[in-house]
């Protein structure tokens, strides 16, 4: 966003998924195609807009995407083969990826993260967390619940996945909100309003980003009402050794953010902190 009145540069971005008449293979046949790599994103607000293509490093379908505070996306859950369905996916992918859409290097945007022990496939789902963190839920593969004798049982567990920038080593990088200084923390669009923060160790050449992010409800691999918004920094000041206050200004319209509740986060040096809850009127 741009001083609080220009419309921002949107883009949506779609990832894996299955070739047509995987569905009726695995329904009726038990033969399960080899899930898509592909992802692609598409500029909206370009005046002619057109998807650009890019390859994951394994194919996957029934994944949940999570834009993370820092502007990178995580993908999680899912499978290898077959489609969303009763029992018609196998292969169930471990690994999360992180994709980095600001990455030059088109060749570096993806990294293979850490794995899980427990497959997540048909109606699991991942949301963030107000500390950054991903809570990952559920699997349930068959029309009623199995538990055994089976090889994909169903799955009632919640665990949480760390990205990155929750590592210890990143501890004196990561800021803490003080207060948001607007009344009740509701803001109007367009509003200048400032965050006042603490960070151990500040780096201003590496900058300070705001990010709104609406809280989702996810299921069948889809974040309904998932949005992150990047609100324009006007400045930062440093108001003590530890303390400083950043300026931004609300998004402007409704139809960039509509009224409601987010979680705002400030992110110094690519490493959120902990949210604080605001509303948007």
């Amino acid at each position: 966003l741009t001083n609080g009145t220009e419309s921002p540069e949107v883009e949506v971005m779609v990832c894996g998924g299955a070739p047509g008449g995987s569905y009726y293979q695995a329904e009726k046949l038990r033969v399960y195609v080899e899930a898509s790599k592909t992802c692609g994103r598409l500029k909206l607000t370009d005046p002619d807009p057109h998807w650009v293509m890019e390859e994951m490093p394994m194919g996957r379908v029934m994944s949940d995407m999570i834009m993370l505070p820092s502007g990178d996306v995580l993908i999680i859950n899912g499978a290898s083969r077959g489609t969303a369905g009763w029992e018609d996916a196998v292969g169930p992918v471990l690994n999360p990826v992180l994709y980095m859409p600001n990455e030059p290097d088109s060749s570096r945007r993806f990294t293979v993260l850490n794995p899980t022990t427990i497959p997540r496939m048909y109606h699991s789902a991942a949301l963030l967390l107000p500390d950054g963190r991903i809570l990952v839920g559920g699997s349930n593969p068959h029309m009623t619940y199995n538990f055994s004798a089976v090889k994909y049982p169903t799955e009632l567990s919640l665990e949480a996945f760390l990205p990155h920038y929750m590592a210890p080593q990143y501890a004196n990088l990561r800021p803490s909100i003080i207060a948001v200084e607007a009344r009740d923390k509701v803001v109007s669009y367009g509003e200048h309003f400032a965050l006042t923060f603490a960070v151990d160790t500040y780096r201003p050449d590496r900058g300070v980003t705001v990010a709104m992010i609406a809280p989702s409800f996810s299921t069948h691999s889809f974040g309904m009402n998932q949005r992150l918004i990047m609100l324009d920094v006007v400045d930062v000041e440093q108001l003590s050794r530890f303390a400083y206050k950043v300026n931004v200004f609300a998004p402007p319209t409704q139809n960039i953010a509509p009224p409601g509740y987010y979680m705002l986060f400030l992110v110094h040096d690519g490493i959120p902190g902990q949210c604080v809850w605001i509303k948007i009127t």
